[in-house]
């Protein structure tokens, strides 16, 4: 009963914490009102990267180039631009970068892929080198002459 109590208790103190977030959405601090042109205006947002934060949609971005580049993309929108039409101005102003998943690339491949053929083939190589040094034969120890013999004897006897 205890339990009971203390666990109804946490969730009443910790209920206005997430009371605020989930009862106002918003987006990139200021409260959506629900109609079509802020939901076009929200989804290319999110498909755009903010130029100052790191790896964050213009959507949920607060910084102030966020807001106007929000405020752009309205003013396109209401210009009667698509959404094809928009997003190709921000990618001739600021390059493929603004794309929070920019269009396959080649060169980018080669990029991510080349790093991990080359610890595939060090690997190996390592792998085959230590292999042959542990496969190859050990040379026989060489003949003692009798003069080494009688000085391995002599070191014997005195200890």
């Amino acid at each position: 009963m205890r339990r009971l109590l203390l666990v109804t208790g946490l969730l009443v103190l910790l209920t206005p914490a997430f009371g605020t977030t989930l009862a106002t959405p918003q987006a990139g601090g200021r409260v959506v009102h629900e109609d079509a042109l802020t939901r076009k205006e929200l989804a290319i947002a999110r498909t755009l990267r903010c130029t100052v934060c790191q790896n964050e949609s213009v959507a949920d971005s607060k910084a102030g180039i966020a807001k106007d580049m929000r405020a752009l993309i309205r003013k396109q929108l209401r210009a009667g631009k698509s959404r094809e039409q928009i997003v190709a101005y921000f990618v001739s102003r600021y390059g493929d970068y603004i794309l929070l998943k920019p269009p396959f690339d080649a060169i980018g491949t080669v990029v991510w892929v080349l790093p991990l053929f080359l610890l595939v083939v060090l690997a190996l190589s390592g792998w085959l080198v230590i292999r042959r040094h542990s496969h190859a034969p050990v040379p026989p120890a060489p003949k003692l002459t009798e003069e080494d013999l009688a000085r391995v004897r002599a070191a014997r006897q005195q200890d």
